[in-house]
């Protein structure tokens, strides 16, 4: 079984920053790609950052400049920097990951952290 644990959410103010842990723990092989989503309320889950196990970071253009995804390979737990938050950053934010298991190789979701920026 593998879990993912997502921790760091909270509510803040317009320009204030905000940093998401997300760990991945049970029987690991290895973590490849891992991501962060978000999706607001009646809207689609969207994909903010991804980082390849190599360190390679892609961003949404509505974040680029503003979020950092990094990652500790060591502990297979990634991070999301959120710095100049905005109202419109409101969401709960999802950590997604593809696991390799023995014999197996599939994404797995955490459970959502809910970040609120008020204006």
């Amino acid at each position: 079984q593998v879990q993912l644990v997502e921790s760091g959410g909270g509510l803040v103010q317009a320009g204030g920053s905000l940093r998401l842990s997300c760990s991945a723990s049970g029987r690991i092989v290895s973590v490849n790609a891992m991501n962060w989503y978000r999706q607001a309320p009646s809207k689609a889950r969207d994909l903010v950052a991804t980082i390849t196990s190599g360190g390679v970071s892609t961003y949404a253009e509505s974040v680029e400049g503003r979020f950092t995804i990094s990652r500790d390979n060591a502990k297979n737990t990634v991070y999301l920097q959120m710095n100049s938050l905005k109202p419109e950053d409101t969401a709960v934010y999802y950590c997604n990951a593809k696991v390799v298991r023995v014999g197996v190789r599939r994404y797995y979701w955490g459970q959502g952290t809910q970040v609120t920026v008020s204006s």
